[in-house]
């Protein structure tokens, strides 16, 4: 009799007790064999897999990371292991990442209040809430005081892109951690580690609704000068060179993304594939190799932050060829969740560390090859110090292929 043909390949449900397991990676393998669980299980799996390969992390993440603190729980710990290549957030993110390092702030800035408490009274009493987390209303507006001050230094009076003005803003973020002894925050860690910080829409946010009354001020005679400017053009381009590059210049040769949350952020880290493959008619150019999300959405709802990645596929943003097999998108809130991925992930970097020390880089490389990828050098990528050469070698495709683009001006 022949063998039945499966279009799947079996997997057998093998579960470990997890009275029996010792790490959180054990977990993750052996104790979810199913429904949810088992999502989680593949989310986990395919993030091992991209970072033993040494294959870079994009990070899309929306929803108040800054304001609930979870940055410093668990998002910075990912980004100081040197992963993640750059990163895809909100207006909002930025700003409010600057709360806990304010001269009268220094000290329980935010606090826990109930989800379903007394709004008006709250109100009353000049307290915002953000879900269960909340702060009194003096905090934004020494927030907006102390971004309107910042704005108007001779740095920023000139167009740039908005990843060069988060960098600027997360050094001022980050001498005002060290002058109040604060614990580090995003934009800060970003700065120093020379992450790129991109946001999609820049005027969804507070920092640059303090830009805008500068220039209302200038406008109206109040102020003598003000001549900062966002330059989207260039910060989107800016994004297509780091994809340029992780699929050309990186010796991995891919890219993955971890995708926290829809919205915007998630949008623009998925679309320098079409730009440069679509828009700018470059050959060669591949979606997300990694493509990994938890996200609320329903996929019924028909909105991008519900959007798989096999529906990406067919718009390019991720490789067709591979999705399959490295792509998974859980429906899931990822507050969640991402404190015991990050564990689990950094658990298994200390161990390929440990083992490195007692019997040496060559035999620990020969036996197991993806701890190179997990022990890769926490410095991390630094794209934003080489954004000037990349964005030159893009361009310099860009007008090689001057016939192309010439065509798609054309009027059909």
């Amino acid at each position: 009799m022949k063998p039945k043909k499966h279009a799947h390949p079996k997997r057998p449900v093998q579960v470990r007790r997890v009275d029996e397991v010792e790490t959180l990676e054990d977990i993750f393998l052996n104790c979810l064999p199913a429904f949810g669980g088992a999502y989680l299980r593949r989310i986990y799996t395919l993030l091992d897999q991209a970072i033993g390969m040494d294959c870079p992390l994009t990070l899309s993440i929306s929803g108040p990371v800054t304001v609930s603190g979870q940055h410093q729980a668990w998002l910075l710990p990912l980004l100081e292991a040197g992963w993640v290549a750059y990163l895809s957030t909100t207006d909002a993110v930025c700003y409010h990442d600057g709360h806990r390092s304010l001269r009268k702030h220094t000290k329980d800035t935010v606090f826990e209040v109930p989800i379903f408490g007394d709004d008006g009274a709250l109100r009353d009493e000049g307290t915002i809430r953000v879900t269960d987390m909340a702060f009194e209303e003096d905090v934004l507006l020494d927030q907006d005081a102390y971004l309107s001050a910042i704005l108007r230094r001779p740095e920023f009076q000139k167009k740039m892109t908005g990843t060069e003005m988060r960098f600027l803003l997360g050094q001022y973020y980050g001498e005002q951690e060290n002058r109040f002894k604060v614990a580090p925050g995003l934009l800060s860690t970003c700065s120093r580690m020379a992450i790129p910080v991109l946001v999609g829409a820049p005027a969804d946010g507070s920092v640059f609704l303090n830009s805008m009354k500068l220039w209302a001020m200038r406008n109206a005679g109040l102020l003598e000068e003000y001549a900062f400017e966002i330059d989207l053009h260039a910060e989107v381009f800016e994004a297509c060179a780091y994809h340029r590059w992780g699929l050309f210049e990186h010796p991995a040769g891919k890219l993955g993304t971890l995708i926290l949350g829809g919205g915007v952020p998630k949008n623009y880290n998925l679309q320098p594939e079409p730009a440069l493959g679509q828009v700018l008619g470059l050959r060669g150019i591949r979606g997300y190799h990694f493509d990994v999300q938890i996200v609320s959405a329903p996929v019924t709802d028909g909105s991008l932050s519900s959007c798989p990645p096999a529906e990406a596929v067919t718009w390019g943003k991720v490789d067709k060829d591979t999705y399959q097999k490295t792509t998974e998108s859980m429906q899931g809130d990822y507050s969640m969740v991402m404190p015991f991925l990050v564990k689990a992930l950094l658990e298994k970097r200390k161990k390929f560390a440990a083992l490195r020390e007692t019997m040496g880089e060559k035999k620990l490389y020969a036996r197991h090859p993806e701890a190179r990828g997990y022990l890769r050098t926490a410095e991390g990528y630094r794209l934003y110090e080489k954004r000037e050469a990349l964005s030159a070698s893009l361009l310099a495709d860009v007008k090689k292929n001057r016939k192309w683009l010439a065509e798609s001006i054309r009027e059909k």
